[in-house]
C-alpha cells in the first residue's frame, strides 16, 4: 500500500513502526493523531541519535523500540494489553545481521523493557529464546530494570479487555468487532542499516488484547516477526502473527531477495498481499542492505516512520503522504 523508500546514498537508515491496524481514519481525532505521530518521531529520534554519531543498527533499534515500549500509548511494555485471564505477557525479539545473533524473550511481564530482555538473551546467554520464569530468573540475574504490576496497567487497555470479553460473552465474531484490527495487530519494531553497513531488527508486543494466556504471537520468533541478515535486509512485523509464523515472513522476504534478486519493496509487497488472500492483516517495515526500505501494509493502517542520512523524519498513519520533521 505503500510506494518503496529509495535511499540515494549508503548512508544510515532507519524505519519503526507502532503497530498495524488503526483505529478507521473517521474515527481519529488530531489530537489523537498528534500523540502517534509524536511518539513515532520520539523513537526515531532516539535512533537517528545513535546512527548519526555512527553508532550501530543494532544500538539504534534497541534505544528506537525502547522509546516504544515507554510509550503507554503503544501495545509494548508500558502500553502492554491483557490477556482472557486479566494478565500481561509480553514478548520481544531481537537480531544483527553480520553474525545472525539473536535474542528472544516470551511470556513476561515485570522487565520494564522487554526488548532489552531480548537483547541480554543475545549477548549473555547461549540461547536464542527464554520464555516464562526461566525468562524472568535470567532477567534478575542480569540486573535488570523490573517494574511494579501499576506500571503496567493502564486504563485503556483494561477497557479494552473489558469490552472484548463482553463481546465474547454476547457471542459476537471477530469480524464484527469494531477495533478488531488495532485489537489484535499492537506491535511495536524497529530496522536499520548503519553507515558500517550492518543490519538489525528489533521488535516488542503485548500480544492481542483477550488473547489466551501462554499465547506466543510471531515477535520473538526468528524469521516470522524479526529477521536480519546483512545479506540480504532487516525486517519487523506487526499483525496477527499466526499468519506471519505460518508464513514465515520475515524470513521468506529476506529469501526473496537472495535468491529471487527480487527488490525489497517488492518482496515486501508480494509477502504482506499473499498473507492478507487468506486474512492474515498487518504490515512490516524492512531496510536492505544499500539503506532502501519498504513499510507495506494491507489493514487500515499502521503507524510507521523513517529517516535517512539527512536526519529528516518522516511519519504517517493511513495510505497517506508522510509528515515531515
Amino acid at each position: 500500500m505503500t510506494a518503496p523508500i529509495r535511499n540515494a546514498s549508503p548512508g544510515f537508515a532507519l524505519a519503526v513502526h507502532g503497530g498495524a491496524g488503526t483505529l478507521r481514519r473517521g474515527e481519529m481525532s488530531e489530537e489523537q493523531a498528534a500523540l502517534y505521530h509524536a511518539g513515532l518521531r520520539r523513537a526515531l529520534t532516539a535512533g537517528r541519535d545513535i546512527l548519526a554519531r555512527d553508532g550501530s543498527a543494532l544500538d539504534a533499534v534497541t534505544v528506537a523500540v525502547v522509546a516504544f515500549e515507554d510509550d503507554p500509548l503503544f501495545n509494548a511494555g508500558r502500553g502492554a494489553v491483557f490477556t482472557a485471564a486479566g494478565t500481561q505477557e509480553m514478548d520481544a525479539g531481537i537480531m544483527e545481521g553480520r553474525d545472525r545473533r539473536a535474542g528472544a524473550v516470551a511470556g513476561i511481564c515485570g522487565p520494564k523493557n522487554p526488548v532489552l530482555a531480548a537483547r541480554a538473551v543475545m549477548e549473555h546467554s547461549p540461547h536464542v529464546l527464554l520464555i516464562g520464569d526461566g525468562a524472568l530468573a535470567f532477567c534478575h540475574a542480569q540486573g535488570m530494570t523490573f517494574a511494579d504490576p501499576d506500571y503496567f496497567h493502564t486504563e485503556p487497555r483494561w477497557r479494552a479487555l473489558q469490552r472484548t470479553l463482553e463481546r465474547q460473552r454476547r457471542g459476537l465474531a471477530d469480524d464484527v468487532i469494531e477495533d478488531d484490527e488495532a485489537r489484535r495487530h499492537g506491535t511495536v519494531g524497529a530496522v536499520a542499516r548503519d553507515r558500517a553497513g550492518d543490519l538489525a531488527a528489533a521488535t516488542s508486543t503485548g500480544g492481542m488484547t483477550g488473547k489466551m494466556p501462554g499465547r506466543v504471537g510471531d515477535t520473538p520468533i526468528i524469521g516470522a516477526g524479526t529477521y536480519a541478515d546483512n545479506a540480504s535486509c532487516a525486517v519487523s512485523a506487526t499483525g496477527h502473527g499466526e499468519f506471519f509464523i505460518r508464513f514465515g515472513a520475515a524470513h521468506e522476504i529476506a529469501a526473496r531477495l537472495r535468491h529471487r534478486g527480487q527488490p525489497l519493496a517488492e518482496a515486501a509487497s508480494e509477502v504482506i498481499a499473499a498473507l492478507g488472500e487468506i486474512g492474515g492483516s498487518g504490515g512490516l517495515v524492512a531496510v536492505d542492505r544499500d539503506g532502501n526500505m519498504a513499510l507495506p501494509f494491507n489493514c487500515s493502517g499502521m503507524y510507521r516512520g523513517y529517516v535517512m542520512g539527512d536526519g529528516i523524519i518522516h511519519t504517517a498513519i493511513y495510505d497517506e503522504p508522510y509528515r515531515s520533521s
